[in-house]
This record gives structure tokens, sequence and C-alpha cells, in this order.
């Protein structure tokens, strides 16, 4: 474990830092973290309630060490059943946990591929699952709640699937044979369809919350299917949060990087920027859920920026942080370009992991420092205040609608034509709505379509564009994803944001076997959901549809950004 990491802070920022550790040592931060004393947090007895339920995943490492045998003999005999392929039904932190250990570790020979559905674009949904044999992949719905819309969603679209591909095989075998289930107890596994039936249901600890959750059954279970080595994995839990229990924080891995974030955000750089080795890149991703729920509320928060392209330091601006994820032996992910960032006054946070396996480590000392963070920010680091406002105003959009989902409904912003606008239709809105320069400033692209490598490249190309002439932060993610991370930090976090909405047409829709709406109407209400949340919050939002040419229409958008932010 590599549990030291490099800090270069100017000297403003280095004296600020060092008065808050000596409060943090004098007032025992490390044991009242481990003494579960949340205090730390609030002073409204209610508050504290809460957060003593969902400290769970400090007992995380221990807990599932003793379950290894358990869960590494489920791996083994899915594969020895024949199954070939898992898919992980699932949003948030039940989600991408799964993708960091397969992108990062891959499969081992004879273990299953993994693929990851947490999208209810339709054609997304189609590119994720049809091309597999139902009847030899294993079907894993991930729900903390037991309620939540999209795997339940997934769940039915599998378990029509799978009925037909039995009956067409002439087969008695029940559809639950190839279903299992992550949950909690009692209402939770209650509440998901066919719970009784399925193959195997693991129950998580109910005070585990799901950001949280990385180290529990929600990474575990996958882990164990491609054949990664639990052991190891959890050893490096274990090891640091061993490491965090250190009462000096400048000794603890945990809590200085905590203090470090905190303290720089209440200083006006809660731009948090990650640069990752590409090896172990999709870290960022997760850590940007967990900072991103955890810290944006009450007004104040850290803005994780993830997979923005590297730029010249003059290229931004006083509200950023810089951190480094790179592996001991590999080149500098940022090509030297972190001893230029701290030369010109940026802070420097650069981590060093010297074995891939580190990342069971990673997971605690982020966890730690997210939870410490939000005590110097003054703001609970468990709860996610505005995270249903979205989801409630897409139940009544969807109920409301029947079988047809508007456009755009009473207080809320309409979706405006790429094509029909033209490039100088958008250069025109462009220029109204993004207005004049505002520091601390951060846009953020929000893209109701199926994932692609395309769509990504172009987000690129747009992220670096806006940085480089208009000098904001960029953030970018795909709905409904993101509203299970970072939306909390949209409606709750600092007001600094300006919102980039996409969504698309569906020439081919997807049912939802059993359900009133398909998988197209669905996603759309989920998008209107979400810009009338924003406008509720007074956030400037633009909505744009894509037509069936993607390429065509990004391209469009980036040309108008490029004459409206002129050069």
């Amino acid at each position: 474990m590599s549990a030291e990491f490099d800090l270069q802070l100017g000297p403003a920022d280095a004296a600020r830092l060092a008065a808050l550790v000596t409060h943090a040592r004098r007032d025992r931060w490390a044991q009242r973290l481990m003494d579960r004393d949340t205090s730390l947090w609030s002073a409204d007895p209610a508050v504290q309630a809460g957060i003593a339920d969902r400290l769970g995943w400090l007992d995380a490492p221990a807990h599932f060490s003793d379950m290894i045998a358990a869960l590494e003999g489920f791996g083994d005999g899915i594969r020895v059943a024949g199954f070939t392929t898992a898919v992980v039904m699932g949003m948030g932190g039940s989600s991408l946990a799964p993708e960091v250990l397969h992108r990062t570790f891959g499969t081992a020979d004879g273990y299953l591929d993994l693929r990851i559905l947490d999208s209810t674009d339709p054609a997304a949904v189609a590119a994720t699952v049809d091309d597999l044999d139902p009847l030899s992949t294993l079907w894993i719905v991930a729900s903390k709640s037991g309620t939540t819309t999209e795997p339940l969603a997934f769940l039915a679209d599998a378990w029509a699937r799978l009925t037909g591909a039995l009956h067409a095989a002439g087969s008695d075998q029940h559809p639950g044979e190839f279903v299992v289930a992550i949950t909690d107890p009692e209402r939770s596994v209650a509440a998901i369809p066919h719970h009784d039936q399925l193959r195997e249901v693991f129950l998580n600890p109910p005070d585990i919350g799901g950001r949280y959750a990385a180290l529990s059954y929600v990474g575990l279970v996958p882990a164990s299917l491609i054949g990664l080595d639990l052991d190891a994995l959890l050893a490096s839990a274990s090891t640091m949060l061993g490491a965090c229990h250190e009462p000096d924080p400048d000794r603890n891995p945990g809590l200085l990087l905590g203090l470090a974030l905190g303290e720089l955000a209440r200083a006006g750089r809660d731009k948090l920027t990650f640069i990752a080795d590409p090896a172990i890149a999709s870290f960022g991703a997760w850590a940007e859920q967990l900072i991103a729920e955890s810290t944006g509320k009450l007004g104040v928060g850290i803005v994780p920026v993830d997979r923005e392209p590297l730029g010249v330091p003059t290229a931004y601006g006083p509200d950023r942080v810089f951190v480094s994820l790179s592996l001991a032996g590999l080149p500098d992910p940022s090509a030297g370009l972190l001893d230029e960032l701290a030369a010109a006054g940026h802070p420097v946070i650069h981590f060093t992991i010297d074995d891939p396996m580190d990342i069971g480590g990673e997971f605690i000392r982020w966890e730690v420092a997210t939870a410490f963070a939000g005590a110097v920010l003054g703001i609970d680091a468990f709860d996610q205040p505005n995270v249903e406002e979205a989801k409630d105003r897409t139940r009544r959009l969807l109920a409301a609608a029947g079988t047809a989902t508007p456009d755009a409904s009473p207080g809320g912003p309409a979706v405006l034509d790429i094509a029909a606008l033209g490039v100088a239709g958008l250069t025109a809105l462009i220029r109204e709505r993004l207005g004049a320069h505002a520091d601390g400033r951060y846009v953020a692209i929000q893209a109701f379509i199926a994932p692609s490598s395309d769509a990504d490249e172009a987000f690129a190309r747009l992220r670096a564009l806006i940085r480089d002439r208009a000098g904001y932060a960029t953030t970018a993610g795909y709905g409904p994803r993101f509203l299970h991370s970072t939306g909390q930090l949209h409606k709750g976090g600092a007001p600094t944001g300006w919102f980039l909405q996409l969504t698309s047409r569906h020439p081919h829709d997807r049912a939802i076997p059993g359900w009133p709406y398909t998988f197209g109407q669905l996603i759309d209400a989920q998008a209107q959901g979400d810009a009338e949340s924003l406008a509720s919050h007074d956030l400037p939002i633009l909505r744009l549809r894509l037509g069936l040419d993607h390429a065509a229409d990004l391209a469009t958008l980036e040309r108008a950004f490029a004459a409206a932010l002129g050069g």
C-alpha cells in the first residue's frame, strides 16, 4: 500500500491547512470517526441519528473478509454452471464500483465477462444486452432500496427475454435461476419482483450507503465473477483503514487528504480535477460520484472534474485543485504538466499506486477523505437531500403523460432541435444563455443519449474548447446515471453550474415488459424532470435534441460554441 502522497501547496494554502491540521489533531478527528462520533458533522440529534445509520462502510473490509470463501465459491460455481457473461443492472455506486474493478483488472482466464447496464436509452440497452444469449448470462439486479426505477426496468426486460428463451428451448428451468440480486434486507429485498425465486440474493448490511458500498457485495459479487483475488483486494483496504486510525493528521492518509480537499474548497478551490493513468482512469468516475453526492449540498460542495482533456497551465482558473493518480513504474500521466501547474500556483496532489490491487485501499482512502471533507465544509456527508427532486418530477411526468412524454411542462424549459437551429441559431442561444464571464463557474454537459466512443470524443473536444476560451471547468455525464451521483451537487451545491442537456430521438424504442411506458419515454421523462428541477433552482440550462445523425449534430454544436466563445 502506498499510504503517503505528495501535496504541493502555495504558502497561503499551506498555512490554512496547517491550522486545520492542528485543530483536527486537538479535537481528535481520527478517533472520533472510528468511534462513530456523529457530532463531527452536525449538532442536530436528528441528523446525527441518520449519520449513525450510514457508517457501516467502516466495518466493510473486516466484515466481508469473512465472506471471501463463500464469494469465491459463488463465482466458481457460476463459472462451472456454464455462464459466460454477467450483466450488472444498477445505478450510481452499484454500477460504478464493478466498472472500476472490471476496467482495472479485466477478466481472469475461464471467468465471466462483465457488462454494466446503467442507461435507460433504448439504443444503449440494446447495445448492452441484445447480442447476449440470455441463458448463458447471469443477470445481477443491484438496488439498495429495492425500488430503484432503472434496475427494475432492466430486470423486467431481462425476465421477459429469459422467459422467451426458455420457452423456445423447451426448458423447464425458471427465469429466476439466471438472476441474482444485491440489496438490503427486509423491505428492500421484498420490493424486488420475483425476489423469492432468484438464484441467489445477497443482503448487504443496511448501514452501508450506496456510494460507500464499493467493498460490500456491490463490488465483491461482480469481482468474484471476473476471478479477482478478493483476499488481496480486501487486505489492501484493511491496511489503508488501519492507517486511517492514526491520530496525527499528518500521518493519516485519509484524514490529511480530506482536510486538504475541504480547506481548499472553502478557499474557493472547489474544482477537483483528476489526471489519471489510463490503466486506473475509471477510478475517477467512482470518486466523482462519491465526492459530488457527499459534499454538494446546502450551497457548498466540491465539483469533481473527471476526464477533462489536459490544457496548458494558463487555461485553468484559480478555482482548481489537481489530483494525479499514477501507477509506479509508468510514465507521468500528466506528461510533465503537474510540475508546471504547481509552479503556476495551483495546488497539486499526487498519488503513486504501487500495484493495481491497491485500488481496494484507494476506495477506503477516498471514502474517509470525503467524510472528513464534509466535516470541514460543515455538511452531512452521508445524505442526499436533492436526489429525489428529479425522480419525483419524472414520476409525475410519466403518470400525467400516460403513454406520451411532453417536451415541456409548465415551468420547465423547452427542448430545441439542433438541426433546426443551425450554427447561427445555436451561437446566438449560447451567447445569450452563457452570458458574461463569471469566476468559479462550471459547465456541465448532461447527455441523455446512448453512450458511445464518438460522443465521448465530441464531448472531450467541446470541454477543451469551453475551458480554453471561457476559462470554465467542465464536466460531462450520461443520463440518467449522473442523476444518482453528480445530480445532487448540481442542485444542492454552489449555484455556479451552467447546464447543457442533450436528448435524442428514439427510432427504435424498446418496451419495458409489463410497464405502462417504454425505455424511450422513461429517459425522456428523466431528462425533462431533471431540467425542471434545475430550473426550479434558478440554474441556467439549455436543452437541445440530437437528430438521427448524432455526429453531425455534435459537430454543429461544437462549431456554434467556437463561434459564441470567439478566438
